[in-house]
């Protein structure tokens, strides 16, 4: 009988780990010419992007590690140059887990708090951890492309940041976007609700009609889209503060649900029900 029980558990591991790396199997990595050697790469997790020369790429965000062989091929199609700067915008798994599979040999840039993070996760490959760190906006060159990395307060985590590109009219702003959907805040990672939203007014302001908006999560947008945004965030804050003064409790608040008008921000990720309890969270006395 304990043979049976150890070949059955031998055998749900082997299948549970067939299973991940097959939900893997069908993403392709595909590209979006954003300017002149400027490219908005999609698959499976956080948008990238990559600014390519001739002998040279740089990368933000490096999605999974499952991922690596797929976004390198998809890359020499961009570039024959290596990988040699990668830019992480946070620290979560499904935007730096590629880092040591693609960029251990490149320099790896990303806000301290990234750094503090990752070293402090046992499951992360320390050949990924950056190697540059900031707290205080960093102008870097790749080729004959600006960018400017500016880092956030905490909102989405401790260590957001925005990613501009001045000369082309272009913002990166990781997971302090995530388009059309109700947005992630990570609590034990230093989010906040109210800043996030305070951060999403920065780069409204900060940007014009003609600005392309990479998201973390989502397709390309611009201003009106991240205004989109905005309004839903404080519509919904709203919603759960009035309900907070009636004396519903959080459960009361997801029976009643938020309305049929955001029926549309609901994802696999953050549900309606998990956006409420976030909101409710967020403004406990």
């Amino acid at each position: 009988m304990k043979l049976r029980t150890l070949v059955t558990a031998v055998s749900l591991l082997v299948t549970s780990q067939f299973a991940f790396a097959d939900r893997f199997a069908d993403v392709q990595i595909n590209s979006a010419t954003l300017a002149k050697d400027i490219y908005m790469l999609t698959g499976a997790g956080g948008n990238m992007a990559a600014v390519t020369t001739a002998d040279s790429v740089l990368l933000i965000d490096s999605q999974y590690v499952e991922l690596a062989d797929k976004i390198r091929a998809k890359l020499k199609t961009l570039s024959p140059g290596e990988l040699t700067t990668l830019i992480n915008t946070h620290m979560h798994g499904d935007h730096v887990g590629g880092n040591a599979a693609l960029a251990a040999n490149a320099d790896i840039i990303a806000h301290v708090n990234v750094l503090t993070r990752l070293r402090n996760d046992s499951n992360f490959n320390p050949a990924g951890l950056p190697k540059t760190t900031f707290d205080k906006v960093l102008n870097i060159k790749h080729g004959n492309i600006e960018l400017m990395l500016e880092p956030m307060p905490a909102s989405h985590t401790d260590g957001d940041i925005l990613v501009w590109f001045p000369q082309f009219n272009i913002v990166h702003m990781g997971d302090l976007m995530f388009q059309g959907r109700f947005p992630y805040i990570d609590f034990g990672n230093g989010g906040n609700v109210q800043q996030y939203i305070e951060n999403t007014r920065y780069v409204l302001q900060r940007i014009d009609d003609n600005t392309q908006v990479i998201p973390g999560h989502g397709d390309l947008t611009n201003k009106a889209g991240l205004a989109k945004e905005l309004k839903m965030m404080e519509q919904t804050m709203a919603q759960v503060v009035a309900w907070r003064a009636e004396g519903l409790t959080e459960q009361q608040m997801i029976d009643r649900g938020l309305g049929e008008q955001f029926n549309a921000w609901h994802w696999n990720f953050i549900t309606e029900a998990r956006w409420i309890k976030t909101l409710y969270q967020a403004t406990q006395p």
